[in-house]
């Protein structure tokens, strides 16, 4: 939550100042953070309450309140199942439980909306947000491109005081005389920025969270999203808690998985987004014994982001979208291990591409700028140019023994959320192409004399049917509770 008195203060004199510090300038883009909102007044535009951002869960009680039976029409109207992620039960909050806000309302000079809709408001007095960011907050009837009457209804939302919803680069009125020409989610933006434009591609950002974007296709609804609560914030928990040292050092795990071990990490630390919006949900390590060390556990964290960001995967393909191509960025794409594991988790190529700021690129694209030579300097001819990608991860297959499927992809689309097991070996001369190998062509491996002697019988990825622990079996512990003293080796904890 963003205090209110920060936004008069600070959020209204950056742009400018950025403006006048860069010299002449021809367009502006925006970008937002989606779901956060907050509530002002439509004649001063004073802030009437603080910014509640997408991770706050206070709406959630509001939600439980209206019964099993409320899911069914947003799912149908706006597609987007009640969770108090989206901006509409936050929205409605605002309006019950602060006291100017209903004052506001009651005198008919309430406005209540997205963070973009605030700045353009303010700043170039444009009332209004765009339809990608309209389709996250759970109030957008998505046949008709407008608030939905009905879905307000259910949230308290009164329909007069959101802004109107234009195309992303329909144009946004002017900042000091500069057209701001297009506003769209920072997400949207990215995926832009990815190169993702056909149905199939679909990118992942890494960040707080991990969110999977994939094109769908050229209709009015063309983008199938999910995303993965704490990503960047399960390490940084481990991290507060003494598991990590420095992050940059889980780039170089070496040898077996701690799945292959049976030792797995839910980061349900904010709980379950898609599919489950469970927000009830808790992270939970299970499969520790006396030889569990904290690098094990380290690495568990890790691999627990990777494998619920290639469920997102397996999710949009039961959905029936195959995603075809990946690229991801954010700061976990950095790390080798990670991205090595998310491409053997998927069985697609990872993509990291060079350019960073592929928010700032999508933006720069959606404004009307040649992003062709930005992408790709030495094939700015082609049109169709993708981000550069200076590391490329292909799926790497896990060497099992026998009954072991040839790879790990084939073995996660079998089980959805598998007993996965893998080595992760050195890897110099990064980057480095993989190749499938049969599980019959794999290198018997040394034992290890760490491992209990009935383990070292066994290859060290080997996952029998009877050992380790899925992530379906996980999330349904964590559903039942979980600590009820019959397993030992569960240590559970809330965020």
């Amino acid at each position: 939550m963003i205090p209110r008195s920060f936004w008069p203060r600070c959020a209204m004199s950056s742009p400018r100042h950025v403006l006048a510090a860069a010299g002449p300038v021809d367009a502006i883009a925006l970008a937002n953070q989606g779901e956060s909102c907050l509530a002002w007044d439509a004649r001063s535009g004073r802030a009437l309450s603080p910014v509640i951002v997408w991770q706050d869960a206070r709406s959630r009680a509001d939600l439980a309140a209206l019964g099993p039976g409320a899911a069914v029409l947003p799912l149908a109207v706006c597609g987007l199942p009640l969770d108090p992620y989206f901006s509409a039960s936050k929205l409605g909050w605002l309006r019950r439980e602060i006291p100017a806000v209903a004052e506001a309302h009651a005198a008919g000079r309430l406005h209540l909306g997205t963070t973009d809709a605030f700045f353009l408001d303010r700043l170039c007095g444009v009332f209004a947000t765009d339809v990608a960011t309209a389709s996250r907050t759970g109030l957008l009837d998505l046949a008709t491109g407008g608030w939905s009457e009905a879905l307000c209804a259910v949230h308290g939302v009164p329909l007069a005081s959101l802004p109107e919803i234009r195309a992303c680069d329909a144009g946004f009125g002017r900042l000091n005389g500069v057209p701001v020409r297009a506003s769209i989610v920072d997400q949207q933006a990215a995926l832009l920025g990815h190169g993702c434009t056909r149905p199939g591609e679909a990118k992942m950002t890494f960040g707080t969270g991990a969110f999977l974007l994939a094109c769908a296709g050229k209709a009015r609804v063309h983008v199938l999203e999910g995303g993965v609560y704490d990503a960047g914030a399960a390490l940084e928990w481990a991290r507060r808690i003494g598991l990590i040292d420095d992050p940059a050092t889980l780039s170089d795990h070496e040898g077996p998985t701690a799945l292959s071990r049976g030792l797995v990490f839910v980061p349900a630390l904010s709980g379950l987004a898609a599919p489950d919006w469970d927000r009830t949900a808790a992270p939970v390590f299970i499969g520790m014994d006396h030889a569990t060390t904290r690098e094990d556990m380290a690495r568990a964290v890790l691999e627990g982001v990777a494998m619920l960001s290639a469920r997102l995967i397996a999710g949009a393909a039961a959905s029936g979208l195959a995603v075809q191509s990946l690229s991801i960025d954010g700061g976990l794409s950095a790390n080798r291990y990670f991205a090595r594991l998310l491409a053997a988790a998927t069985g697609l190529r990872v993509e990291i591409p060079q350019m960073r700021e592929l928010t700032a690129l999508g933006l720069a694209e959606l404004a009307g700028v040649d992003t062709v030579p930005i992408r790709a300097p030495r094939a700015a001819r082609h049109r169709r140019t993708r981000p550069r990608a200076d590391r490329r991860v292909r799926p790497r297959p896990f060497r099992g023994g026998a009954g072991q499927g040839a790879g790990m992809a084939r073995h996660f689309r079998r089980k959805l959320i598998p007993n996965i097991a893998a080595d992760i070996p050195p890897s110099p001369g990064w980057p480095k192409r993989y190749r499938p190998v049969r599980s019959s062509d794999a290198p018997s491996r040394p034992a290890d004399p760490a491992l209990p002697q009935d383990a070292r019988a066994e290859p060290a990825c080997a996952v029998r049917a009877d050992r380790g622990l899925g992530l379906a079996a996980v999330e349904d512990r964590i559903r039942q509770g979980a600590a009820d003293g019959r397993d030992g080796a569960e240590t559970r904890g809330r965020a």
